[in-house]
């Protein structure tokens, strides 16, 4: 028991340590990106050939390898089965980052879309990659990485580590055509945080100020910085570079209590108060334990034996003494409190509900 106790208080105390914000300043590449610049995602449908008699029998498999085989002059009856256990028909899917030229290779991802039991061994065949507006934007093709595992013995048993049915190829797919962006065009810039705030935002548009000077810079809202900029493109390179090093100071996050109910992680940030509040919580228990008898007719009458139910009912109550919370209870403080009653995690989500459903708990209480 004792060595459970300070289990949870050590695991308390980290989501504290976690939680609390120190002020540190943050590089505004890290804090914001800039508008128009941005990766795209691509799509594509191909064949996977060479498996080792683990691709699928699905229709469309077949009727996409006789179209590629038509493209080669060869043709296959209709009533003609290729017999494809070596193929797989399979999705592609590949991130273009923003800026990409043609003739550089990116990373692609190769899933199974049939019932193929395995990719591993598999080449992929020429396939053109698709942008959402339906172009062609890369061209993929190469032997993949299936980092899955499977084994199945004679008497049905089997083992299986990972995903057979995925894999990928490194550099797998050519760009054969660049994603047009306005990133030279006009007289500004802006920038776009990755968490909206208003204080981050004001700070920012200060800090660019300082150095480019009065009006170069402003908070349209709690997300876009616009920012004046150089029309050529060589000078806007220098000029981004030296501003997405400058350093800001972010505002502080509101108040909030996040509740995995999943996993039982819970997490309290730094501003989270608690009203003045008494708490208790304990477990009932009730035990119902059914045993079976026979009864006897009496002596030597015409009854029959018959079996008849003995239940035992019992109920047991946890006896938790009661907290009180005070006005100025602070994180550090809610932290102690539970310690001390050593809550597991799913009562301490209750307490959690229970404490915003009274309107003592003066945070967002977020449960995903």
């Amino acid at each position: 028991m004792k060595t459970l106790a300070i289990t949870r208080t050590l695991s308390i105390t980290l989501l504290l340590c976690l939680s609390a914000s120190f002020g540190f300043a943050d590089r505004i590449k890290d804090l914001a990106s800039v508008q128009g610049v941005r990766s795209n995602q691509l799509v594509g449908y191909g064949l996977v050939v060479g498996l080792d008699g683990t691709g699928d029998k699905s229709d469309f498999t077949d009727q996409t390898f006789r179209n590629m085989m038509e493209q080669f002059g060869i043709t296959i009856a209709d009533d003609e089965d290729p017999k494809l256990a070596n193929v797989a028909a399979v999705s592609v899917h590949a991130t273009l980052p923003a800026f990409s030229k043609p003739g550089q290779e990116i990373d692609i991802t190769v899933s199974s879309l049939g019932n193929a039991d395995s990719l591993r061994g598999g080449s992929l065949l020429l396939t053109p990659l698709r942008g959402a507006d339906g172009n062609v934007y890369a061209v993929a093709q190469g032997s993949m990485i299936v980092s899955g595992f499977g084994a199945e013995g004679a008497d049905g048993s089997s083992i299986q580590v990972n995903i057979e049915s995925t894999g990928r190829i490194p550099n797998g797919a050519t760009v054969e055509r660049a994603v047009p962006t306005s990133f030279s065009q006009g007289d500004h810039l802006t920038f776009n945080l990755h968490r909206p705030d208003f204080t981050t935002a004001k700070r920012m548009a200060e800090t660019i100020t300082d150095l480019l000077g009065p009006d170069s810079a402003y908070a349209v809202d709690a997300t876009s910085i616009r920012v004046t900029a150089p029309r050529d493109a060589n000078q806007r390179v220098s000029f981004l570079s030296v501003l997405e090093n400058l350093e800001v100071t972010p505002g502080e996050e509101s108040a909030k209590v996040i509740i995995n109910s999943r996993t039982g992680t819970i997490v309290v940030g730094k501003h989270v108060a608690i009203e003045p509040v008494a708490i208790t919580h304990g477990d009932l228990t009730v035990t119902i334990q059914n045993d079976l008898t026979a009864a006897q007719p009496e002596g030597f009458s015409a009854g029959e034996t018959v079996v008849v139910p003995d239940t035992d009912i019992a109920i047991a109550q946890e006896n938790s003494p009661m907290f009180l919370f005070g006005p100025t209870v602070t994180l550090n403080d809610l932290v102690n409190a539970v310690n001390e009653v050593g809550a597991a995690p799913g009562d301490l989500m209750a307490i959690l509900e229970a404490l915003k459903s009274a309107g003592a708990l003066k945070a967002e209480l977020i449960i995903i």
